[in-house]
């Protein structure tokens, strides 16, 4: 999907006037909802985006893990830690090496105070890739520079570099 290549050029605009188009074709199709709700969470919308993800869980009831991951990194954004905690735990149920959810879960639990449950999902990232650094953090689609440093300050705290 076009959604995908804009959002990672960081063209969010664009982004979201490709997942509008997706979703007035197919306005049954689960992925156009779920692509608007990670453009508009990566853009400082998550309350909009969990409602859009939630739509895309109700119109795809068997639904990838990322789908959790985006709930949950929408609830991060929001500042929603203790409800993002419920997608993310999800989301290892339906693929347990799922990196991204690891630095998600460990970034929460900073959050929310909880360094001794953060700290084992840092350490599950660096054995899933041994040479993960914080840098790549920074090529994350985030529109928010606040919440790109939230979240590397965050994972530095649960033992990442």
């Amino acid at each position: 999907m076009l959604v995908v290549v804009y959002v990672w050029k960081k063209q969010y605009d664009q982004a979201a006037a490709e997942a509008q188009r997706v979703i007035a074709l197919a306005p049954g199709a689960a992925e156009g909802y779920w692509r608007l709700g990670q453009v508009l969470y990566t853009t400082g919308r998550p309350e909009e985006a969990i409602g859009l993800i939630e739509q895309a869980m109700r119109l795809n009831p068997h639904y990838p893990a990322y789908y959790l991951l985006n709930l949950g990194n929408a609830y991060y954004v929001a500042g929603r830690y203790e409800e993002a905690l419920a997608p993310l735990k999800k989301a290892l149920t339906l693929n347990p090496n799922f990196m991204a959810v690891h630095l998600s879960l460990a970034a929460c639990y900073v959050e929310l105070g909880r360094l001794e449950e953060a700290q084992p999902e840092a350490s599950e990232v660096l054995r899933l890739n041994p040479t993960w650094s914080l840098e790549s953090i920074k090529e994350f689609p985030q529109k928010d520079p606040a919440v790109v440093e939230r979240i590397i300050t965050a994972l530095r705290r649960a033992g990442l570099k």
